[in-house]
């Protein structure tokens, strides 16, 4: 079975994580050869290589770059797969008109394609033109059948990590109360996410705020960049949270914030699944959600409340610093376990 991956590269975030290991537990696989098609000089063609996957990085600077259709044709010509596997909304654009072409040189291959959000579907988008879909949750799932998906087509698959590699990075040293100026003792309740308003940092905020009375010694430490962070450093000034809440920017080494947490949090008003969760999981940290999107499919109930409200956000993280109950990570959310369902569907269809 020949295997074509192709993903855009623009940033290394969690899908492009999810295509490393994806790649890296198939190349154990007898019988499977793939390629990765991705950016030139991008993060993920560099660990992917470093992983001794074979990438063609291709030029690809526009999300729906004519030069990345192109040299995505020629390279199926040259090394005709069975199947070609977008992983993200650009890539699957892309796929779906080199497959156009190459039905005409009657070497269409199948085209599988990763959902990773629970956002609607747009009557138009090219993922309806795949084979198989693969759903990271089953919350992604529903949101595909809602917009009329056959449901034979669409298969659930969750995110996976590898523990070991966790645990690895995250024994990497940090320090970050040392970073921040906290006492050494000072108890953590971390964000690691993009901000924006999905993510909703805004609850999280108002909830730091909200535990104030109870616990004045927590410090929020809120990972990440994006186009929420001027509203997000201004919402904490406005709350007097500066001495409380602390919006770090990118997180270089985000498992080792993870292992030096009290407790993990996330906000999101809608989250694929979120392999934040699965990481925190995987270093043996309590974690508090919202029920937004796949989240609520990974953390216990008692941990998860409605999308919005900070005080319950508030109420849960302050039992989980005082009460820990760590929750060991499921089998089925490993990546060699990721990489299992997605050779199923390859079978199924080649």
């Amino acid at each position: 079975m020949r295997v074509l991956h192709v993903d855009s590269g623009r940033e290394f975030r969690g899908g492009q994580n999810q295509v490393r290991l994806l790649a890296r537990e198939l190349a154990r696989e007898p019988g499977v050869e793939q390629r990765l098609v991705t950016r030139r000089g991008s993060e993920l063609a560099r660990r992917a290589t470093a992983e001794g996957v074979t990438v063609r990085e291709i030029p690809w600077a526009l999300g729906l770059d004519p030069r990345a259709w192109w040299r995505l044709v020629v390279e199926a010509l040259a090394w005709p797969p069975d199947l070609i596997h977008a992983h993200n909304s650009h890539a699957v654009t892309i796929a779906v008109w080199a497959c156009r072409f190459l039905d005409y040189a009657s070497t269409a291959p199948r085209l599988v394609a990763t959902r990773r959000v629970v956002f609607p579907v747009g009557r138009r988008s090219a993922l309806r033109h795949a084979d198989a879909v693969v759903a990271i949750s089953d919350a992604v799932r529903a949101t595909l059948l809602a917009a009329g998906f056959p449901s034979g087509e669409v298969k659930v698959v969750p995110s996976g990590v590898d523990p070991d590699e966790v645990r690895r990075a995250a024994a990497e040293p940090l320090d970050v109360r040392t970073t921040l100026g906290l006492p050494a003792r000072a108890p953590i309740a971390a964000n690691v996410a993009q901000l924006d308003p999905s993510k909703d940092q805004r609850t999280l905020i108002r909830a730091a705020r909200a535990a104030r009375a109870n616990r004045p010694d927590l410090h929020w430490v809120i990972a990440g960049d994006g186009p929420e962070r001027h509203a997000l450093v201004a919402e904490v000034r406005r709350l007097d949270l500066s001495d409380r809440v602390h919006l770090i920017g990118h997180a270089s080494q985000p498992d080792a914030l993870l292992r030096e947490s009290d407790v993990v949090v996330m906000s999101s008003r809608a989250e694929g699944l979120g392999t934040v969760v699965l990481q925190a999981l995987a270093l043996g940290k309590p974690v508090v959600s919202t029920a937004g999107g796949g989240l609520s499919e990974i953390v216990p109930p008692r941990w998860v409340v409605p999308v919005g409200d900070a005080d319950a956000l508030a109420q849960r993280v302050i039992e989980a610093l005082e009460h820990p109950a760590p929750v060991p990570l499921p089998q089925r959310y490993t990546a060699s376990a990721m990489a299992a369902g997605v050779l199923a569907v390859y079978r199924s269809l080649v």
